[in-house]
């Protein structure tokens, strides 16, 4: 993990237009710093310097580019989870070094995102959560196995993989929370360092 963390909102590698970028960047600050009913679309243009009506070329709703913008976060963490696992090679203790790695680090380096993930995505729609949780659930049971196998092989003495799971994913989420560039933990050090808690929990 890089010591010095990306300054932008969004994960790299997006496929948006610069118009659609700037919109969804703006959006993300804003829902971040106030919360979602604390931001209305005529808050968002007024930031871009555009006219109310200009939002509905890109999304439909405030609400759907909310959940555009968490469909963003569950595909970039499907992606680096996915990634970790590939590249730890066999071991499954490995494998959940890496994704608590790649979990961790994703936080860290996009605490926006975070935030308005785990925050304000509870104001989307059943309709339009139901297609995001199938994301989200694919990069659970992705873990799930790891922890599995590893159990199988005996490196994991854990006999609920789903609940491990859960508990090491909410230590992940809370470091969105409280981490700063200018404390005295590098990322680094404390995607290395809840690492080695997750291990602790699974043996």
């Amino acid at each position: 993990m890089p010591e010095s963390l990306s300054q932008s909102l969004l994960p790299a590698g997006l496929d948006l237009s610069p118009a659609r970028m700037r919109l969804f960047e703006t959006a993300l600050g804003l829902f971040h710093e106030r919360g979602y009913h604390g931001v209305s679309v005529r808050d968002i243009t007024d930031a871009l310097g555009q006219n109310p009506g200009a939002i509905y070329a890109h999304v439909a709703s405030k609400q759907a580019l909310l959940s555009e913008l968490v469909a963003i976060g569950y595909r970039a963490l499907d992606a680096a989870v996915r990634s970790a696992i590939a590249a730890a090679g066999d071991d499954p203790v490995e494998q959940i070094r890496a994704v608590v790695r790649a979990h961790v680090g994703l936080h860290l380096e996009l605490p926006a995102l975070a935030r308005v993930i785990d925050i304000e995505s509870r104001y989307l729609e059943p309709h339009q959560m139901e297609a995001l949780l199938g994301i989200r659930a694919g990069t659970e049971m992705a873990v799930v196995d790891v922890i599995a196998r590893g159990k199988q092989s005996g490196v994991f003495s854990t006999d609920e993989p789903y609940l491990a799971l859960n508990a090491i994913g909410a230590m992940g989420i809370r470091s969105a929370e409280w981490w700063r560039p200018d404390l005295p933990f590098s990322a680094t050090r404390v995607a290395d360092s809840y690492a080695d808690f997750a291990l602790r929990i699974l043996k």
